[in-house]
């Protein structure tokens, strides 16, 4: 199948929206798999789709900045939790409108947005122990009746396109991408072949693992909650103590002492915590 036979996606009616990751593809994503051999036409997406809190993240602009400079045939190695729905489907677009052949291999997950990315490949190759997650898309629960209203038909927006870009690539009814869809399906490479979702397995040797990203107190928090995990007292005691030892300047703390005493009385340090969370978030 080629990339041309697919339709683009009409942007223009869905509005820019940062979607809630999924706690199961977070779960299932090993940020330490890697393309075992990479050539000077590879584009990488090795992480969230859109940017994130912290300034990074897999956007449209850094991937058309990167096709823009490879007037040739492209590898697009994926290994991502997903992330940003219109991000995505922004940066699917760009690998279709590719004037040149466009390989995509799922070296590790391909789930929500970065399953949709995946779909743009000319070939679609997926690693036997990988896996393609479709889900409905979903942002965090806020506002009255009126906002979830709002809400809803715009998520519906991002579930139609979805759904016909999957059908259009699998030859799948647009009902059963709906039902797939609803149930958050996983499709491992096996099955993602079997059902069209990819064309072929990629061999054992094109995967491997590298070292395990170093990650700051909170990243690992924010990851924490991201994921629903349990994160024992001990470990975050010892967090809020890194973060609380170390004020970023430009940080008002009203209280005075409180970097002092912010762990031993436990809820200052946490209340610390989380406001400097709220700085670097804004």
């Amino acid at each position: 199948m080629t990339i041309r036979k697919i339709p683009a996606l009409d942007l223009g009616v869905i509005a820019p929206s940062a979607v809630e990751l999924s706690a199961t593809a977070l779960a299932r994503w090993d940020e330490t798999i890697q393309a075992a051999d990479e050539s000077d036409n590879v584009i990488s997406i090795m992480g969230a789709i859109g940017e994130d809190i912290w300034g990074e993240g897999i956007t449209a602009k850094r991937i058309g900045a990167q096709l823009r400079a490879l007037d040739r045939d492209v590898i697009v190695n994926i290994n991502s939790p997903g992330g940003n729905m219109f991000e995505g489907l922004a940066i699917y677009n760009l690998f279709r409108q590719h004037p040149y052949f466009v390989e995509i291999n799922v070296i590790g997950v391909a789930a929500s947005a970065a399953s949709v990315v995946a779909m743009a490949g000319d070939e679609v190759r997926i690693a036997k122990a990988g896996f393609i997650m479709i889900h409905n898309a979903t942002l965090p629960d806020a506002g009255n009746r009126h906002d979830k209203r709002e809400i809803a038909d715009k998520l519906e927006q991002f579930d139609t396109a979805m759904a016909g870009l999957y059908a259009d690539r699998t030859g799948l009814t647009r009902a059963k991408i709906a039902a797939m869809m609803d149930e958050e399906t996983f499709l491992t490479g096996e099955e993602a072949v079997a059902q069209k979702f990819a064309d072929a397995l990629l061999p054992g040797d094109a995967v491997k693992h590298g070292p395990k990203a170093e990650m700051t107190p909170l990243r690992r928090i924010d990851a924490a909650l991201a994921k629903g995990e349990r994160m024992p007292r001990a470990e975050r005691r010892a967090l809020f103590q890194e973060i609380t030892a170390k004020p970023r300047a430009g940080d008002e703390i009203d209280t005075p002492g409180a970097v002092e005493t912010a762990v031993d009385d436990g809820t200052a340090g946490i209340s610390l915590a989380l406001a400097r969370l709220k700085l670097m978030r804004a």
